[in-house]
């Protein structure tokens, strides 16, 4: 380096996302290997209760995935062939593909463009009288206004499902998300506030089903792995139905009443770190951040922007820029019409799905994020916001 130049410090690029794991998750996937009982087992089940309790729902069935809980949670509503199944397009790809799991046919619906979740509105549009269930998707950890959903779903004799992959830690007037509900499906994945690395849960209201449920995730087996191994006698098991291999091991099990004990704490720090988001980003033209909606609060499982026409990039040319600030954000949720898997069952007509999906940002927010890194993050959107363009598109 020659005496004229100086040093410049290039930050570690910032992730989008990173789960909060530490030596307690590491000691407790140690002592379930050291134990012998590695596949599901007494973890499972403890972990069972203990998220039971938390969601307050009566059961909770662990699993392998969320997409195998929806699965399940279609297989427990007897969805089948020639029944439509409503959800959002606004959403991962696995909430409609559980209907085709079923072989029944995912039937769209636009969204509310605030919470970006479908209303009652939204979802009357989609109903015809082949509709049989119909999910609704708690986005990003963004609680769905459920009550009215229900009534109308009772009313219509539908089953409601509710997705709430993101939603663990969240409420809805003054409840955890989903507890309640008839079926609801939760998500693991490190993507989520509660990681097991894989996993899910289907919390059930009704006690024959939480059963149906724990043999269908286990080939049909009348009874488990667990008990056959620890009843001290000869048992043998019967399959009264085709089932599924949607196990959680007791290792991941272990690791998830760990990260249970987490909750409250990864849920305050998220929603600190939001309300900094808030604050420094308000005023900036052409810009609207997420929020609580009135009826409950969410845990930031994502934080995200939209873009309105006024502002000067778009949202690719804002991914690009934060990323050469070193700063790794994603797309928006993705719409599952737009996808070749189901583009071909078109046309369709989501007017706030299509612009939400094309012009929200979603901004990194982690437990062990800083407030300088909140900061910067808003120093480089701040940046982007001046700069000359063409807007959003």
């Amino acid at each position: 380096m020659s005496p004229d130049q100086t040093a410049v410090a290039v930050p570690a690029m910032l992730p989008v996302m990173r789960p909060w794991l530490g030596d307690a998750e590491a000691a407790a996937a140690a002592a379930a290997v050291a134990s012998g009982w590695v596949a599901q087992g007494p973890r499972v089940a403890e972990f069972e209760l203990a998220l039971a309790a938390r969601l307050g729902a009566p059961h909770a069935v662990v699993v392998s995935s969320c997409t195998a809980a929806l699965h399940l949670a279609l297989v427990l509503a007897e969805v089948g062939p020639g029944d439509e199944v409503v959800v959002p397009s606004l959403s991962f790809i696995a909430t409609a593909n559980a209907a085709r799991y079923v072989g029944a046919r995912p039937v769209f619906a636009d969204v509310d463009p605030v919470t970006q979740n479908v209303t009652v509105e939204t979802v009357q549009a989609a109903i015809t009288p082949a509709t049989r269930a119909v999910i609704a998707v708690d986005q990003g950890g963004m609680p769905a206004d459920i009550e009215p959903l229900r009534v109308l779903c009772h009313d219509r004799g539908l089953v409601l499902v509710q997705d709430s992959a993101c939603a663990i830690g969240s409420t809805y007037r003054g409840r955890p998300v989903g507890g309640d509900a008839e079926l609801s499906a939760y998500s693991f994945h490190p993507r989520k506030l509660l990681t097991t690395g894989e996993g899910g849960a289907l919390a059930i209201s009704d006690p024959d089903q939480a059963a149906r449920a724990r043999r269908l995730r286990e080939h049909g087996m009348s009874v488990s792995a667990a008990d056959r191994h620890s009843s001290g006698r000869t048992v043998i098991e019967d399959y009264a139905e085709t089932g599924f291999n949607y196990r959680m091991t007791d290792v991941q099990a272990a690791i998830g009443l760990v990260q249970l004990g987490r909750l409250d704490e990864m849920i305050g720090r998220r929603r600190f770190l939001a309300a900094r988001y808030q604050a420094a980003l308000a005023g900036v033209p052409g810009l609207r951040v997420c929020a609580d909606p009135p009826y409950g609060t969410t845990n930031y499982q994502s934080f995200w922007v939209e873009l309105a026409d006024e502002f000067p990039l778009t949202r690719n040319e804002l991914l690009e820029w934060l990323l050469r600030d070193g700063i790794s954000a994603r797309r928006g949720i993705m719409a599952a019409h737009r996808e070749p898997a189901y583009a071909a069952g078109g046309p369709f007509d989501l007017p706030v799905t299509d612009r939400l999906t094309t012009r929200t940002v979603i901004l990194p927010l982690f437990h062990q994020m800083t407030e300088d890194d909140v900061d910067r993050v808003v120093s480089s959107v701040r940046s982007a916001a001046a700069v000359p363009g063409r807007g959003a598109a």
